[in-house]
């Protein structure tokens, strides 16, 4: 078994930065990748970035290139979702997710591992 715990979410407003993270602690030699989602009110969950745990090769969504960056510390078991030039419409519920097995992914269905998540909210 494998847990993902999520902090350092919060209330910020547009234009501001946050920075999340997700400290995994278990089974973790298992883990090959690690991404994270995001959830808005009514609606499904989406993807946000990915990180393979080997090579450090990453991955984000269009909508947050150029404004996100995703960084993992395996000596400290902690993988990091920098957030910058914040937006409304990142406002949701952030999850930190891990996968046993593959490369980098963007569907909610090849993670085998979920945190409880933290919250996001942007003000305009």
């Amino acid at each position: 078994q494998v847990q993902l715990v999520e902090s350092g979410g919060g209330v910020v407003q547009a234009g501001g930065s946050l920075r999340l993270s997700c400290a995994f602690s278990g089974r973790t030699f298992t883990m090959a990748t690690m991404g994270w989602f995001r959830q808005a009110p009514g609606k499904e969950r989406e993807f946000v970035a990915t990180i393979s745990r080997g090579s450090r090769a990453t991955y984000l969504s269009e909508s947050v290139r150029g404004r996100f960056t995703i960084s993992m510390d395996s000596a400290k078991g902690t993988m990091s979702l920098e957030m910058t030039s914040l937006r409304p419409e990142d406002t949701g519920i952030y999850y930190c997710a891990a996968r046993q097995r593959g490369a980098l992914a963007q569907q909610t269905g090849q993670y085998d591992y979920w945190g409880q998540g933290t919250q996001v909210t942007v003000s305009s």
